[in-house]
């Protein structure tokens, strides 16, 4: 991975949205949440240094999902919710998120550090609130289910849909809402 990730505060992300999927990808990896297929720098940001959850990581470089069709699911990834493919191999493609973390859809099989497929409840992207409506429409529009969107409590805002290899998908506005830049996850305790 060229670079390391640095974790930013909440209130430091750009309004882009890849990059706040990026944000909400290290808050998972930080909440132990990356399992199999992440690799991060171990040298911590500043902000990384003043976390409570762990001072070693600096956030999330990947995540990587198993299919029985990599290139059917990057085509999905890419055209649906407008990720870019920056590599393809026959047992893999790598699709980017941001600068600083793609997400890999790899063939079942053993691969060269010994990673294998794993299963996870779900992941979430973060998502911008205004564009929650928009992204909704436009997985419906690929004859997507989606559910939602879904008010929790603190008045953020989901949706809920699988991917076509049955990865369940959130999107989730919590982190472009006032309390989330503030707070980050931190709020959730």
């Amino acid at each position: 991975m060229a670079g390391d990730v640095a974790v930013r505060s909440v209130a430091d992300v750009p309004a882009e949205p890849q990059q706040e999927l990026e944000v909400f990808l290290q808050i998972l990896c930080r909440a132990g949440m990356c399992g199999y297929g992440s690799r991060v720098s171990a040298t911590p940001s500043a902000s990384a240094a003043r976390s409570p959850l762990s001072p070693a990581i600096a956030g999330l470089a990947e995540l990587t999902l198993e299919t029985d069709d990599p290139e059917g699911l990057a085509r999905f990834y890419a055209e649906v919710l407008g990720l870019k493919v920056i590599s393809s191999q026959p047992d893999r493609v790598w699709l980017a998120l941001s600068h600083d973390t793609r997400l890999g859809l790899w063939s079942p099989g053993g691969k060269e550090f010994g990673d294998r497929g794993g299963s996870h409840v779900h992941f979430a992207f973060a998502a911008r609130r205004i564009g929650l409506p928009m992204l909704a429409e436009r997985i419906r529009a690929a004859r997507i289910e989606v559910t939602g969107p879904v008010a929790h409590p603190g008045g953020d805002c989901s949706i809920y849909f699988q991917d076509p290899a049955g990865n369940v998908v959130e999107a989730w506005d919590y982190l472009d809402r006032p309390r989330g830049r503030r707070e980050g996850v931190r709020a959730l305790e």
